[in-house]
């Protein structure tokens, strides 16, 4: 299939060159009383640079040939012969030819010079991001992966006496490492799934209520020296979104959350349902849904707020790990469902993230007759 396709492109650049000659060479045949011999060469030669532009060598090689004798032949006199009386238009038409094959092989190896060194800018670009991935993965997976196997070893050993207590903790910790483990390759694979495009959200009405508070219990571990705010109205409609998409996104952001964040930050969780708020929709059919969760930590570096969203992005003074995978998804999945995201740093200082899909919404006492 792949030589059938090659053939076919080939094809097409002879093709192109000859019809290109071809055209431009008619059109100055109509002139021909009118310009001289020499523009038409020029006018030919550029033909010909051009073609040196986008084709491969020997279409650019057939149509500097092409044009040399179409010179000849219909614009030098004496006319519609290949016979030429002045030295000097012998001297014209072999330079014509010298220069348009000089100028074609020459733009042709400029342009293939290009291309190799664009794929090497590739994969440089590729193996820093490459780099990145490995060393912010060599301590996040490595971390949990030591602590079960640690903790396995010692539940194992048959040399120490472990109290039931201690198996308990060991357990925990087990728990703990496993759940940290499946969220770094869970942002793994959804990074991968965001990179092919493959992401189709599937609507259906969720109770964000119940949703944060499945996520706040998930990382309750990771939020006991925090303090935690939910702001839902005791009345918010269900809304139609993707139930595990948006769980990804509130999950990753209070995860970011309780990391950046020293013991005892709060975090707070508002959602809202506003037709004032500054966003495109149908008051008709859908209405803003508004998710917002800010913590009154250290904020985000001005200079840097622009990149966090960035793939494999992490901040240049931070103490903490990460693969800087985890807001560049947030983003991917937000926009998957077209909302926005947006992330600045509050009066009081902190972060503020913002979320604004284009929701539908259904009251709770409208279920029956969904």
């Amino acid at each position: 299939m792949k030589s059938i396709l090659s053939q076919i492109k080939i094809k097409n650049q002879y093709l192109i060159s000859l019809l290109s000659v071809s055209i431009v060479a008619s059109l100055c045949l109509f002139t021909r009383n009118y310009l001289e011999h020499k523009v038409v060469g020029y006018l030919l030669l550029v033909v010909v640079s051009l073609l040196a532009m986008f084709l491969d060598i020997l279409p650019v090689l057939i149509s500097a040939v092409l044009s040399a004798l179409i010179l000849n032949f219909f614009f030098i006199e004496p006319y519609y012969t290949f016979h030429i009386n002045s030295a000097e238009d012998t001297l014209l038409l072999f330079l014509f030819f010298l220069i348009a094959l000089i100028n074609g092989v020459l733009t042709h190896k400029i342009r293939k010079a290009e291309k190799i060194l664009q794929i090497k800018e590739v994969r440089v670009s590729t193996m820093k991001l490459y780099n990145a991935l490995l060393d912010s993965l060599s301590h996040e997976l490595r971390t949990p992966i030591s602590t079960i196997m640690g903790a396995i070893d010692t539940i194992q050993s048959k040399t120490i006496t472990i109290s039931d207590e201690n198996k308990q903790k060991l357990y925990s910790e087990i728990e703990k490492a496993s759940l940290r483990l499946n969220h770094q390759v869970e942002n793994l694979l959804n990074m991968s799934r965001l990179e092919s495009g493959v992401i189709q959200p599937k609507m259906d009405w969720c109770d964000l209520k119940e949703l944060i508070y499945n996520v706040l219990d998930n990382l309750k571990d990771d939020l006991q020296f925090h303090k935690i705010v939910v702001n839902v109205n005791e009345n918010l409609p269900l809304f139609k979104l993707d139930y595990g998409l948006t769980e990804q996104i509130i999950y990753n952001l209070i995860f970011n959350a309780s990391q950046y964040t020293p013991k005892g930050a709060k975090i707070e969780i508002k959602v809202e349902y506003n037709p004032n708020v500054d966003f495109e929709y149908n008051p008709e059919k859908s209405m803003p849904c508004v998710i917002t969760i800010a913590d009154d930590g250290n904020g985000f570096p001005v200079e840097e707020i622009d990149k966090v969203f960035d793939k494999f992005y992490r901040l240049q003074n931070s103490k903490t790990g990460g693969t800087g995978l985890g807001l560049s998804i947030v983003k991917g999945f937000v926009e998957a469902q077209n909302g926005t995201i947006t992330l600045e740093n509050g009066e009081e200082g902190g972060s503020v993230f913002k979320i604004i899909f284009p929701a539908l919404i259904m009251n709770t006492k409208d279920i029956s007759n969904e």
